[in-house]
């Protein structure tokens, strides 16, 4: 996704993943073992902590010391041994709050239980031994040393999620500022590529932080149309939240006391964005302004009084909101949330345990899921015991056993090479990684069905992971098997916060049908983007179009579907293809493929018709509903004149109906010659807006039939010896 700047990255940056056992606060010793793994034994009966490690250092005792976090301020001696294990018979009460530094000549490594249960990659921060800075710095020391913030970040391995346990005594995280987030005088957390911030707490109040900002790398600092892939949530932000983002970026469960700008205000140009996705949030003091926004979708957020624009510029969806603008040509409040299940969140409860937070399905839901002292209506499910803590480097035969077992699926954040599907494959199942973009599917050589397969169950829950292919697939993500006619009005099935990329990365040429099938009916999706790379570490142009193919983004065949906050760009063919009846989207983005090559490469319907339409409602539909949808042209990488007719295509019939379309051009000679059946206008002409499309005077599609991927390009049950 890259407006009015169409930037080919030329390089890609494979990062060093940095050692968990040694935080960067220890760079001042001597030297530090990275390699290095110990392990640690709790006795919950004798309340003990046996530590073992391999030898290391040449000669003398080992020197242990103990602190209560991974930055606390203080380590006190514990103890010194020749022998390669040591028992602290007397450690702190909470367990997780015992970070032990092994010490030998000039090498130190660090063992905790947090450290073993999660994994290199999640970073957890406690102000009860921390000073209110520590988790500031140290986040930031990493934005500048592994590439999360300039145009390399964009496709490194590295995955890291930051965890803030709750503030104690009326203590917080902020060392204190001034001004917007992007200035130096903020003192803010920047948090680049791959990241994310997740409080604690039971509530959002329970983690206070100061500023958070996300920094655009193009056009000086005011271009964030490719400041994707990062999170938050469940934490309080004091001063000022500059999330100043585009797709693949979610901010959730948060309580903003006050906010200076909700956009950049830094680099020497106007600032714009490609929208972005917030939900179950509360503004407390002042309304934000999304500014130079192209587009975004805002779910049950509370805002002070008013009812004024907050900036914007094409399709502004607010659903469920209190206080959201009023409706214009951009601004399309909805009153409601018809059927919304919030994202499962990991927290720490009051017994000191680890514990996942599965919210409850709401109907007709108005504001936030929580309240200052109360978490909310669902499910708490014990970490240790009802799920398996995945790491990077388990494959897919773990995970599957895992499943099978009866465990949930915790990914904490990290790059997954799998040889076969994670297969969910009964009720209640969930998959939850450690932030939107944390973790990471890439198939190997021998999958060659994709990164998810969920049978058509009853109340599974899919959440914040990243789907890449760096090989030819039939799905990415696949819900529910061809036919599926299970009811789930009672227990949904939840998608949320799901991207799914197609190219960018890989140099060899693959070939997916599609990035996502939903043949389930009663599925709720909360946010996805679906991309076909527009730019990437390789050469664009025709080399893309045939190295990176994929038809379409989404196809959905299961009837009464539900989807919020619908990013969907670059596919080759229909880039939404909708065949299940009664589906219903609230907000939908898109941009067609830059780099289709001619015209007569690219038209649909027999080649009938100019180019594919966005959004595709097939013919044999009765009943659909849209409401916030626009489409952009960005024809750049061809060597002609290629248009598309309509940015959507729907059949004339009284119950299908599309509300509040938009269609543009930012870049390239190429136009959407009409908005919707052949109406609306063109492009050529400047922005063009069809306000209601419902059994229009326009002319419907072409009968035709789809070539959808069929059941015997993979298995029913896919073998984990295959």
């Amino acid at each position: 996704m890259n407006r009015k700047i169409i930037s080919i990255f030329t390089s890609c940056a494979f990062m060093l993943i940095l050692c968990s056992f040694v935080p960067s606060y220890f760079s001042g010793e001597k030297k530090l073992e990275h390699k290095i793994e110990g392990k640690i034994v709790y006795n919950k009966k004798k309340h003990n902590i046996v530590l073992t490690w391999p030898a290391f250092g040449s000669s003398g005792n080992y020197i242990i010391t103990r602190g209560g976090s991974r930055l606390a301020s203080d380590f006190a001696s514990v103890g010194s041994t020749s022998k390669l294990t040591f028992t602290d018979s007397k450690p702190n009460k909470d367990k997780y709050e015992n970070y032990y530094k092994i010490t030998r000549n000039d090498i130190t490594i660090l063992i905790s239980l947090e450290n073993q249960i999660f994994g290199s990659n999640m970073y957890f921060y406690d102000r009860k031994y921390e000073k209110a800075e520590t988790a500031r710095n140290d986040i930031n020391s990493q934005f500048p040393s592994i590439g999360l913030g300039g145009s390399n970040g964009e496709w490194t391995t590295k995955r890291q999620a930051y965890y803030f346990k709750a503030n104690v005594k009326g203590q917080t995280y902020d060392a204190g500022g001034s001004g917007s987030a992007s200035s130096k005088e903020a003192n803010a957390i920047e948090l680049g590529f791959y990241s994310h911030i997740g409080g604690l707490g039971k509530v959002p109040s329970d983690v206070k932080l100061g500023s958070i900002f996300t920094r655009p790398h193009l056009s000086g600092g005011a271009n964030a149309t490719c400041t994707f892939w990062r999170s938050v949530e469940n934490v309080e932000v004091m001063r000022d939240f500059g999330w100043t983002v585009s797709q693949s970026t979610s901010a959730r469960r948060m309580l903003i006391e006050s906010t200076s700008k909700y956009i950049s205000d830094i680099g020497d140009t106007n600032f714009w964005g490609s929208g972005g996705f917030i939900a179950d949030t509360h503004y407390t003091s002042t309304r934000p302004n999304w500014g130079g926004q192209q587009q975004w979708y805002t779910r049950n957020a509370i805002f002070p009084d008013g009812s004024a624009s907050m900036g914007g510029s094409y399709n502004m969806v607010w659903q469920g909101c209190v206080n959201p603008p009023k409706a214009d040509d951009a601004n399309s409040p909805i009153s409601t949330t018809p059927i919304i299940r919030e994202k499962p969140f990991l927290f720490v409860d009051g017994d000191g345990e680890y514990k996942v937070f599965v919210p409850a399905w709401q109907k007709d839901r108005v504001g936030v899921s929580w309240s200052s002292t109360d978490m909310g209506k669902g499910q708490i499910q014990d970490l240790l015991t009802d799920w398996y803590v995945a790491k990077e480097g388990d494959t897919d035969v773990e995970i599957n056993n895992a499943l099978k077992a009866g465990k949930n699926i915790f990914f904490t954040p990290g790059h997954y090479a799998l040889n076969a599907p994670i297969q969910v494959n009964r009720k209640d199942a969930i998959l939850l990684g450690a932030g939107i973009a944390s973790v990471t599917l890439e198939p190997t050589e021998k999958n060659t069905w994709g990164c998810i397969y969920a049978d058509d169950k009853d109340g599974i829950i899919i959440a914040g992971l990243l789907m890449d292919s760096f090989n030819s697939t039939t799905y990415q993500v696949r819900i529910g098997n061809e036919g599926a006619n299970a009811d789930h009005s009672i227990d949904p099935i939840l998608l949320s916060d799901i991207t799914c990329r197609v190219g960018g990365v890989q140099s060899k040429n693959i070939q997916i049908q599609a990035s996502m099938q939903i043949n389930s009916n009663n599925v709720v999706g909360d946010h996805f983007w679906l991309w076909r790379a527009d730019h990437g570490s390789q050469k664009g142009g025709e080399a893309r179009w045939v190295r990176d193919r994929c038809k379409n983004g989404l196809i959905v065949t299961g009837d009464d579907v539900t989807l919020y906050a619908l990013f969907v760009e670059h596919y080759q063919e229909y880039e939404v293809l909708w065949l299940g009846e009664r589906g219903r989207t609230y907000f939908f983005q898109n941009e067609p493929p830059y780099d289709a090559p001619n015209q007569t490469s690219w038209s649909s319907q027999g080649g009938k018709v100019d180019g594919y339409a966005a959004f595709k409602v097939a013919n044999t539909v009765k009943e659909h509903h849209t409401i916030g949808m626009g489409s952009y042209a960005v024809f750049t990488g061809n060597n002609g004149i290629v248009n598309k007719k309509n940015g959507f295509e729907v059949p004339n019939s009284p119950n299908v109906k599309l509300e509040k379309m938009c269609i543009t051009r930012f870049a390239g000679p190429g136009n959407i010659l009409n908005v919707i059946n052949g109406t609306g206008g063109s492009t050529a002409t400047g922005v063009k807006r069809v306000a209601l499309y419902n059994n229009g005077a326009g002319i419907p599609p072409y009968d035709e039939e789809f070539n959808l991927p069929n059941a015997e390009s993979y298995p029913a049950y896919i073998g984990m010896d295959k």
